[in-house]
């Protein structure tokens, strides 16, 4: 039996959460649930290696906010995948998101969250393109 990847999920609204983590564990995804910023920035630092994506909600109500979440995954894994998710931040996403990462307006179907996270991880583990010869 194959092994299941496991997310880690920041999102502080309760009901959200419960919802995306049905669907990531539907789609046979295992979830590292966090409420906060900081905690997931410490689930990253200590799990790193066992994770193998962030979703991530933008604002918590406090410092550290989602952006950093993704900055300090990338600064561990320099391809981590990446998304993010929001009510009202989508648009700070082309300045504060880091580069190949996927952003969410809320609300969006847990399916585009699946979706999106999928394509990162593909993209994670397909070798780069070969120059044709000409």
């Amino acid at each position: 039996m194959q092994q299941s990847l496991l997310i880690l999920l920041a999102e502080d609204d309760a009901l959200i959460a419960m919802t995306l983590q049905d669907a990531l564990e539907e789609a046979s995804f295992a979830v590292h649930h966090v409420s906060d910023a900081g905690e997931a920035i410490k689930a990253l630092e200590a799990r790193y290696t066992e994770l193998s994506g962030v979703i991530t909600d933008i604002k918590f109500g406090r410092e550290p906010d989602g952006w950093a979440v993704g900055q300090r995954a990338r600064e561990l894994v320099p391809q981590f995948p990446v998304v993010y998710i929001s009510g009202d931040s989508a648009h700070e996403h082309t300045a504060k998101g880091v580069p190949e990462s996927i952003m969410l307006q809320k609300p969006f179907a847990p399916a585009q969250m699946v979706t999106g996270l999928s394509m990162l991880l593909n993209a994670m583990l397909l070798p780069p393109p070969q120059p044709q010869p000409s």
